[in-house]
């Protein structure tokens, strides 16, 4: 997520002398209608500018190390990641570790799946010299952001947020812990920190982006007033994905929980054996129809964005062919193009002094940043005394 090369609302905007009720229609709004098809205009120029002058954004994205990455991720948002860096843009990639506490009464196998989640991070083309890779927990600062930006948020603003409500319904009906409540407030200090402009996201993530801007011009209406001309914070916007989103293999949402997906670290023959157990349907000839052949066409995305081919070519020369024949053209196309990455993650793994290395460098330099940025905030608020 990121701040933007132009402080110009283009979400709805919201209005900062007043924090009420109306705020979390707003946030609702962030994903719909007019609104949208402005985000959706404004994503399409901010590619054109990106194109231009690079160099002029910066992103933050990251996850949650609640288990090993898969082919979601990769295709949702990793390989949009990596394109974004090779195409010159300062890219920020934050490990939450401490959001992984939001939902959940421990943190499992913390240790190991972080330094699993930054050997595919370099194994799929992530530069540690381009890009600051860094953990949520080791940035104080970043965290301390966090008591300013509460105050400037109601409570039935942040139950109203879409997408805390979204959560909340994942936890299976536990008690929301205050963490998991305000989470839209720790994602916009993560993105606010670093005064990130740019925020890779699909559209349902946009109410969570809409959380961060109004907390930005909030602060800055509230204390930034020492130098209208310049504000501590900018608007980050979104640039929004056009990432097709794939089925696990039981044809339901993929997710790391469920058991459904297949690991970027996973070897090929079990990525062949989940494949081969992928719900398909009755009909054996093979369309692409999402809407009405959900799973069918999930595996022909599947191998159409594995392979770089076009998913109706791929259909159509299956077939007659089945959901065998289907399957095993996807798991050749998988195979295929992670078996590059899965060699190179080994490298990684089997060194993970140099792992460690690479997440040291980049929480000294957010650190650096969070400090800095933390600084400005203080000064802003009239509380720096000596």
């Amino acid at each position: 997520m990121t701040s933007s090369a132009s402080p110009d609302t283009v979400l709805p905007a919201v209005d900062t002398n007043a924090v009420d009720d109306n705020d979390g229609d707003a946030l609702a709004a962030a994903a719909s209608g007019a609104s949208l098809q402005r985000t959706v205009e404004r994503s399409a120029e901010l590619e054109k500018q990106i194109s231009r002058d690079p160099s002029q954004f910066r992103v933050l994205t990251g996850d949650r190390p609640t288990g090993n990455l898969h082919i979601g991720h990769y295709f949702g948002t990793l390989a949009n990641r990596v394109a974004l860096q090779n195409r010159g843009v300062e890219n920020f990639l934050i490990i939450a570790d401490y959001q992984v506490i939001a939902d959940r009464d421990g943190v499992g196998p913390l240790r190991e799946r972080v330094l699993s989640g930054m050997a595919n991070y370099l194994a799929v083309g992530m530069d540690p010299e381009k890009s600051t890779i860094f953990t949520h927990s080791a940035v104080p600062a970043l965290n301390q952001l966090m008591l300013p930006f509460l105050s400037l948020v109601t409570d039935s603003e942040l139950r109203r947020n879409p997408t805390v409500k979204a959560e909340l319904e994942d936890t299976g009906g536990r008690p929301m812990s205050g963490l998991l409540l305000t989470y839209p407030v720790s994602q916009a200090a993560d993105i606010l920190f670093c005064k990130a402009n740019l925020v890779p996201v699909g559209k349902d993530q946009l109410p969570h982006l809409e959380q961060a801007r109004v907390i930005a011009r909030r602060f800055d209406e509230r204390y930034g007033r020492v130098n209208p001309s310049a504000p501590v914070f900018r608007a980050p916007e979104a640039l929004l994905t056009g990432a097709a989103l794939l089925l696990g293999t039981d044809g339901k949402k993929m997710s790391k929980s469920k058991g459904n997906t297949i690991e970027i670290g996973m070897d090929a023959d079990t990525t062949a054996k989940r494949l081969k157990g992928a719900v398909t349907d009755a009909d054996r000839f093979i369309t692409y129809d999402p809407v009405n052949r959900p799973e069918v066409s999930n595996l022909v995305q599947l191998t159409a964005l594995a392979s770089g081919r076009d998913p109706h070519e791929i259909a159509e020369s299956i077939g007659n062919g089945g959901g065998g024949a289907l399957k095993k053209v996807a798991t050749e196309a998988v195979n295929e193009h992670f078996a590059p990455i899965r060699a190179r993650r080994a490298e990684l793994e089997a060194d993970p002094g140099y792992l460690q290395s690479v997440l040291a460098q980049g929480n000294e330099r957010a650190n650096a940043i969070a400090e800095e940025t933390l600084n400005e905030v203080r000064s802003a608020m009239q509380m720096i005394y000596t």
